[in-house]
């Protein structure tokens, strides 16, 4: 997910994540540039309280994130540097509760961003917060004026919930810090030696090998008296290739870690081994068939599988699509239905940080809004209960639960965090490859396809364009019925719609797998999980995934021979005249 959208809400799931997490630990202390954000959060109250229309709600959020980035590329460092940036967030309401300025359509006038200094000098800040707070005024208050013109004039809605719902103040200081840990020069060497594996693989093209680390600060103040302070650290290593088939095709290969330091990312031997892995998968994908358009029974990954419900569901239950009238609301009117086989239920738990030893990328303890994080159990037994709620009620659904959440920069919307998906319907991974032959057999089919790695997906939920989503494999197999051997294939995209994708499931595997991503929809990019098991569908529907034009290289890569052949070679000799 790459970018904010609204109209229509699109959702892009990708495996590279840069975001960091949040982190739960308790303190008391305050620094400085949480009470000078206070200090003049109080002084703008004041004042504003004067002004016609009136704020009824304003919060100061400040982002301080320190860190390193190093890339390199066959041997190579192309970039090394370490950054340090501060970034302050105004978020002010005008009018009420019940109508302000960011209603419907408005939600962008909401808020206004700015840079703060690096050093903790209250003066320069303050100037800093003043100046923002003045200008979001000006923007909101007009704002709020359009959105009363046409409440009068356009037709009434059907969801009249409230803009904003009332939720308890919270505080939580955290000054245990999160200090970086990184021996860059150590970590230069570690890149090069790690890329440089790539040189051995003729067909692949293009490579690099990415660590990056960060500590965040994080800083929320509110005019509820709202105050919170969570230090977060996050250490992510990505490696990543790609090559081109005869046809044109790119096909790509990503792997990813993470880890709480740089020290317990993994070591050399196991990185080099993956580097092996993505070229054999890579050499192996451009010699395998393109895939046809099929619709056919169907395996997932528990790892595919995850991703599916991300999309297909997950987006779905995100709060504020079920009252934008622009959206598709395909669960909307849906509460205490069945929606899901009953052997299924779907949880959205941030709270959880990790899952089978596993890190998950959707934990947090607070989100954007200052709410405490919570288990919401959105589907349970194939019955839809509840959804993902930030502080935009909808009907019969008031208040937060904790799932508010935004990138620097834009205001809040209800998004996922970690999306557990769990089944009384288990079968042995063992088990489920028969029973997926066998419906192969039923189903009348030449072959099933078994999707093993996903790389992303993404979602369409306005009512404009279809209720239509993609998921992205990147390996995947025809599995024969008759006994010969499965077939890698390439070039396939799993397409559907919702209410008949999610009813198509007919048994899961009994070990949950996980998928770490970044997503990006209106709210922008946040870190997600989702996690599922196995999952064998009766039928699923697959299309061919668009390819370019371009042939492979004519000439092969240059290899190390090459090299030593022309440090050989004489020097030719110029006829032009010497300087």
């Amino acid at each position: 997910m790459n970018r904010p959208f609204f109209r229509p809400a699109v959702c892009l799931l990708v495996i590279s994540c840069c975001i960091p997490w949040g982190a739960v630990s308790s303190g008391a202390q305050t620094d400085v540039l949480l009470e000078t954000m206070q200090h003049e959060l109080q002084r703008a109250t004041s004042a504003l309280s004067k002004s016609n229309p009136a704020p009824y709600y304003l919060s100061y959020t400040a982002t301080d994130i320190n860190g390193f980035f190093i890339a390199g590329a066959n041997g190579s460092l192309i970039a090394s540097n370490g950054f340090q940036r501060r970034q302050a967030d105004v978020i002010m309401r005008v009018g009420s509760a019940a109508l302000d300025n960011t209603h419907s359509h408005s939600r962008s006038t909401g808020i206004l961003s700015g840079t703060l200094p690096l050093n903790d000098h209250p003066d320069a800040i303050a100037r800093v917060l003043w100046q923002l707070t003045d200008r979001e005024y000006e923007q909101a208050a007009a704002a709020f004026l359009k959105v009363k013109t046409n409440t009068a004039v356009q037709s009434e809605e059907e969801d009249k919930s409230p803009d904003f719902s009332q939720e308890a103040p919270q505080t939580h200081l955290d000054d245990s810090g999160a200090h970086i840990s990184l021996d860059q020069k150590a970590w230069e060497g570690r890149i090069r030696r790690v890329s440089s594996e790539f040189l051995k693989y003729p067909e692949v093209y293009s490579s690099a090998v990415v660590v990056q680390v960060m500590d965040t600060r994080s800083y929320l103040a509110t005019s509820e008296n709202t105050a919170l302070v969570r230090p977060s650290a996050i250490s992510r290593l990505i490696i990543q290739a790609q090559t081109r088939a005869d046809d044109g095709m790119e096909l790509l290969r990503v792997e990813s870690f993470q880890a709480d330091s740089a020290d317990q990312l993994p070591s050399d031997s196991v990185l080099t081994a993956k580097v092996d892995k993505i070229a054999a998968d890579l050499k192996a994908l451009r010699a395998a068939p393109a895939a046809e358009p099929f619709a056919g029974p169907a395996l997932l990954s528990g790892r595919a599988a995850a991703v599916f419900f991300h999309e297909v569901l997950g987006h779905r239950l995100e709060g504020h699509r079920q009252r934008d009238e622009t959206e598709g609301q395909t669960f909307t009117k849906k509460v205490n239905q069945q929606v899901l086989p009953a052997f299924l239920t779907v949880a959205d738990d941030p709270t959880m940080k990790e899952l089978n030893g596993e890190r998950l990328a959707g934990f947090y303890d607070f989100d954007d809004e200052g709410v405490p994080a919570a288990r919401v159990n959105a589907v349970e037994n194939g019955i839809l209960k509840n959804f993902l709620m930030s502080r935009m009620p909808i009907k019969n659904f008031s208040n937060s639960n904790g799932h508010g959440r935004r990138q620097p920069g834009l205001m809040p919307t209800g998004r996922q965090g970690n999306l557990i998906v769990t089944s009384t319907n288990t079968v042995k991974e063992s088990e489920l490859r028969v029973r997926f032959i066998d419906q192969i057999k039923k189903a009348n089919k030449p072959y099933g396809l078994y999707f093993e790695d996903i790389q992303g997906g993404f979602t369409i939920t306005g009512r404009a364009l279809p209720q239509a989503f993609q998921v992205i494999p990147v390996m995947v197999w025809r599995v024969y019925p008759d006994g010969r051997p499965d077939e890698l294939v390439r070039g396939v995209d799993i397409v559907g719609t919702p209410l008949l994708s999610l009813n198509n499931i007919m048994v899961t595997g009994d070990t949950l797998q996980v998928f770490n991503g970044v997503c990006g929809a209106e709210s922008g990019q946040v870190p997600v999980a989702a996690a599922a098991p196995a999952m064998l569908f009766s039928e699923i529907e697959v299309q061919k995934r668009r390819k370019g034009t371009d042939r492979p290289p004519l000439m092969p890569p240059p290899g190390p021979n090459d090299m030593a052949s022309a440090s050989k070679a004489k020097p030719v000799a110029s006829s032009g005249a010497k300087p």
